[in-house]
């Protein structure tokens, strides 16, 4: 396995989605669909990675991003926001909500993994390693 990767996300179509293109590359991958089960489920796992989605039930990613940032034992894994929020401002607040990266939705299947590659690598180079 590469990495363990979280994946909050109340769409069951994004999550399997999403789950399979990172299964086919070897990537461990747990869900919650919520917020709050998201936040439960991350200190057991303690995941390489969190694939966020901000329109969630219960809490919105934002608070479930700042609710991760406030928790030192998870304050220094890795957010990616997958949103369908696209609009001039959304992508600022939620890299201020305390996501280390944004990517769009409807995600493209033929660059997704990759682009999660490529911020998984960015963040290695900053901490040294995951």
């Amino acid at each position: 396995m590469k990495a363990r990767i979280l994946i909050i996300e109340d769409n069951p179509e994004n999550f399997y989605l999403m789950r399979y293109l990172l299964e086919s590359y070897e990537y461990e991958v747990h869900g919650a669909e919520t917020g709050l089960s998201g936040l439960e489920m991350a200190p057991r796992l303690l995941p390489d990675c969190i694939l966020l989605d901000i329109q969630l039930p219960e809490m919105d990613g934002y608070e479930v991003a700042r609710s991760l940032r406030a928790n030192r034992l998870l304050d220094h894994i890795p957010i990616i926001a997958v949103t369908s929020y696209a609009m001039q401002g959304d992508k600022e607040r939620a890299l201020a909500s305390g996501a280390n990266a944004y990517i769009e939705k409807p995600i493209n299947p033929e660059r997704f993994v990759g682009d999660v590659e490529h911020y998984i690598g960015i963040f290695k180079e900053k901490r040294g390693t995951l």
